[in-house]
């Protein structure tokens, strides 16, 4: 592991914990740092502040004191949710010190180079694709950021012949000075998370920060079918290389109907890619570029698409019941993923949505929900959601008491060669902590169906 230039003995402070804020603090602690930590939660409360400081580590906890820069810290590390308006934050940046993010720190120290993954949708399965491919290959990948370990943990332990494969948000990626991936990607870009960045335009900056540092000497993976991410790669030093899913291309990596092509050349046909939907192909796209970048054994990259059913949560196929298919997707927390999953279907389909209420438009679906032959409703949103279906033709229609419930009524409902997809549009948060919960209890109602 590399260290970090001139860390030792060097004032730092960590604003917010989480896994990442914690597995920065122990990072810089071994690193011969000195580490002052500071989080809102009581320290009563903060398990993670207790074993910080059982570890040494300086402990402030249940308040931001607002001198607390004064102190004399030479960086923040912040936890990524903590927007730059955050006082103490902003008061760093006045003041003219470095605020890093973990991941920022994570490439900083370590030997192994970094594959950035970022994008509006698409990350997770791109990135756990990426990561399997490498795997059956031999190229000793490790997995880290949103999914896995956090960055710092894997850094920590990565030597020089490994290569990193890191999911990044917006919130990891926006003010980033260093970072800089060998292989980027950009899936796309959408509205999103404009309560954090107030406007699209730095919501996009902040995507486009995944290879803002990087040279020549590097890859740039990126959606050539949206224009808005076309116009950002001409910014971008690296060399490009664009994905499309509408037809042969002589550049980058492109698909039509039956063949995927690397550089205009026939490599892999798509009747053996057994994940279904556009919106994965693009994902599947972008994979298998950086596993071609990495020098990935062809037949390395054709066993992953030939077996890779789906990340948990995110369309994943659950069990075929009478016929009937079994998708989980409640990580379409917003409309445009649920458009994605409705997409990826030609079988009838019967669609379990709803949740928490944002006062969000489901109206981007109506093209899609020619499709859908039933819906059940669920959460907040299910009133909502019954009279968008009905004005869409829909004329199976039923309102259930959660997705547990609704499970029952999409069996009643469907028939054979069908789809049931959950693929609510809402977050979880009227009903369950995480999306992952309310996908935990579909599959176990799924499962129990006799």
């Amino acid at each position: 592991m590399i260290q970090y230039e001139g860390l030792q003995s060097k004032k730092v402070l960590v604003l917010g914990l989480a896994k990442s804020g914690v597995a920065a603090a122990e990072l810089l602690h071994e690193l011969g740092a000195f580490v002052t930590v500071n989080d809102a939660k009581p320290f009563d409360a903060n398990p993670e502040a207790q074993e910080l400081l059982s570890k040494g580590i300086t402990v402030i906890c249940g308040r931001h004191p607002e001198d607390l820069l004064d102190e004399g810290f030479e960086f923040v590390v912040k936890n990524p949710g903590i927007p730059y308006t955050n006082p103490i934050v902003a008061d760093a940046v006045g003041r003219g010190l470095p605020v890093l993010t973990e991941v920022e720190l994570a490439y900083l120290v370590s030997e192994a180079p970094f594959i950035g993954i970022t994008g509006s949708n698409g990350k997770t399965t791109t990135t756990t694709i990426i990561f399997e491919m490498l795997q059956q290959g031999n190229l000793k990948p490790l997995i880290a950021g949103n999914i896995g370990t956090v960055a710092c943990g894997v850094a920590a332990e990565a030597k020089a012949d490994n290569v990193i494969v890191t999911e990044l948000s917006s919130f990891q990626l926006m003010g980033t000075r260093d970072f800089r991936p060998r292989i980027a990607i950009l899936t796309n870009l959408y509205e999103a998370h404009l309560d954090y960045h107030g406007t699209f335009e730095e919501y996009a900056e902040a995507k486009f920060c995944v290879t803002k540092n990087q040279t020549a000497e590097d890859y740039f993976i990126y959606n050539a079918d949206q224009q808005i991410v076309v116009d950002y790669a001409k910014k971008s030093k690296a060399q490009l290389v664009p994905f499309t899913t509408k037809g042969r291309s002589e550049t980058g990596i492109s698909a039509d109907a039956e063949t995927i092509y690397w550089q205009g050349e026939a490599i892999l046909n798509r009747v053996n890619i057994v994940l279904p939907g556009n919106h994965n192909l693009e994902n599947i796209l972008c994979a298998v570029a950086a596993a071609k970048l990495s020098n990935c054994p062809i037949e390395a990259i054709e066993n992953v698409l030939a077996t890779f059913v789906g990340v948990r949560h995110r369309t994943q196929f659950v069990r075929e019941w009478q016929g009937r298919k079994m998708y989980n997707d409640s990580k379409a927390t917003n409309v445009l993923a649920t458009k994605s999953a409705l997409t990826a279907f030609t079988a009838p389909i019967v669609l379990l949505a709803g949740g928490l209420d944002r006062g969000h438009s489901f109206e981007e679906l109506r093209e899609e929900m020619k499709g859908v032959k039933g819906v059940v409703a669920f959460g907040e949103t299910a009133l909502r959601f019954i009279e968008f279906a009905k004005s869409c033709g829909v004329e199976n229609i039923v309102r259930a008491i959660d997705v547990e419930d609704a499970v029952g009524y999409a069996a009643k409902m469907s028939a054979d060669g069908d789809i049931i997809l959950l693929s609510p549009a809402c977050a979880s948060w009227d009903q369950h902590e995480s999306f992952e919960i309310r996908g935990d209890l579909f599959i176990e109602r799924v499962m129990k169906l006799s």
